[in-house]
C-alpha cells in the first residue's frame, strides 16, 4: 500500500492509545494518545525536552513503547535533521533513498525527478552535491523522503540551520509539496510560525505530555490551559473582573485617549524596542503587563491607553475551603 492508495483511508494511517515510552528509567513520553489521517500534517511543538524527538522516533519503529497500544498501516520513513548527501549528483543521491526502500530501477529516476521538482529543486538533478548551499541541500533531503513515497513521513526539524531568507522560501514550498504529495506526515518544528504554516493540526508536547491537539485556528482563538497559551506566545496578562486574559503582541493595542472606551486600560510605557516597521512597547498598569505592537511615536514613562483585540479568556479558579 502507498500513500496514494490510502487516499479515502477510513481509518487512521497510525495511532497511538496511551502510550508510554521510555529511555533507561525515565520516562519521557505520557499517556500519548494520537491519531494521524491520511493525508494530514500534524505539526508537533514543544520546548527543548518535551519528549519531541522520541515521539517521532516512537511513531519510526526506533522506540517501542513501554506501555499502551500503538499500529500503523505500511511503512513510515523519516528524514532526520542532518542532510547528510552521498558525494554524487543530486539525482543520485534521491536514487539511492528509492533503491534501499526496494524501488525497481526503471521507476527510479522519473520518481526522483518528481520529487525534486515538489521541492523546487529539479535544476539541481545534475549537480553535486558537494555545490549545493544549504538550503539547497536541506531540499534534496527533503525530496528524498517524499520521493519514496511512505504511508506515513516523519520530518524532524526540517529548517533546522538555515538563514532567515532560506528558511522562509523552503517553509512556503515545503508546505505546497507536502500538500500535493498527499501523505499523511508528522513534523516537529522549533519556530510556533512554521507550525501555522505547515500544519492540519498542531500538537503541543509539554513535559511529555501532549497539552494540546487542535487546528491552527483552534489554538489562536482557545488554547486549552493556561500552560499552553505561555508556550504559544500568550504571555501578556491583563486581570479581569471574572478572570485573567493572556495575549499576545498582537492582541492588545494602543489608542489615542480620545477614542477611549469604557473597558479600555490605563497603563504605563516601561520599554520601546525599534522594528523595522513600528515599536515594540512594553506596557504596564493596575490591570495588565505585557508586550504590544504599535506603529505610535511613544516614549518610556508615558501613559497610554490599552485596547483589548484578542486574547485567551481564562476564569479565575476556584478557592476552595
Amino acid at each position: 500500500m502507498t500513500a496514494a492508495d490510502l487516499a479515502g483511508w477510513p481509518g487512521p494511517v497510525a495511532h497511538l492509545a496511551d502510550v508510554e515510552v521510555r529511555r533507561g528509567r525515565r520516562t519521557v513520553l505520557h499517556g500519548i494518545d494520537l491519531e494521524i489521517a491520511a493525508g494530514e500534517t500534524v505539526v508537533v511543538l514543544g520546548p527543548n525536552g518535551a519528549g519531541k524527538s522520541t515521539l517521532l522516533q516512537t511513531l519510526g519503529g526506533i522506540l517501542p513503547p513501554a506501555s499502551g497500544r500503538m499500529g500503523m498501516v505500511g511503512r513510515s520513513a523519516t528524514v532526520l535533521q542532518d542532510a547528510g548527501l552521498a558525494r554524487r549528483s543530486v539525482r543520485a543521491n534521491v536514487e539511492l533513498a528509492l533503491a534501499w526502500w526496494g524501488v525497481p530501477r526503471r521507476e527510479r529516476r522519473a520518481r526522483a525527478d518528481a520529487a525534486l521538482e515538489l521541492l523546487r529543486a529539479g535544476h539541481l538533478a545534475r549537480r553535486p552535491a558537494g555545490a549545493l548551499s544549504g538550503g539547497e541541500r536541506r531540499r534534496v533531503h527533503l525530496a528524498r523522503g517524499l520521493a519514496v513515497r511512505p504511508e506515513l513521513l516523519l520530518l524532524d526539524e526540517p529548517f533546522a540551520g538555515l538563514d532567515p531568507d532560506a528558511h522562509d522560501r523552503l517553509t512556503l514550498d515545503l508546505a505546497t509539496a507536502l500538500r500535493e504529495a498527499g501523505t499523511a506526515v508528522v513534523v516537529v518544528v522549533h519556530e510556533r510560525r512554521d507550525a501555522w504554516a505547515l500544519a492540519d493540526r498542531i500538537g503541543v508536547l509539554l513535559d511529555g505530555r501532549l497539552a494540546a491537539l487542535a487546528t491552527p485556528d483552534e489554538l489562536e482563538v482557545a488554547p486549552p490551559t493556561e500552560e499552553v497559551a505561555r508556550f504559544l506566545g500568550f504571555t501578556g496578562e491583563v486581570r479581569l473582573p471574572d478572570g485573567l486574559l493572556l495575549a499576545r503582541e498582537i492582541d492588545l493595542a494602543l489608542v489615542p485617549p480620545a477614542d477611549r472606551r469604557p473597558d479600555d486600560l490605563d497603563a504605563r510605557v516601561e520599554q520601546v524596542l525599534r522594528r523595522e516597521h513600528g515599536r515594540r512597547v512594553r506596557v504596564a498598569g493596575e490591570s495588565c503587563s505585557a508586550w504590544v505592537e504599535t506603529t505610535a511615536d511613544v516614549a518610556a514613562g508615558e501613559q497610554v491607553v490599552v485596547r483589548i483585540v484578542g486574547g485567551a479568556r481564562f476564569p479565575t479558579p476556584t478557592i476552595r475551603t
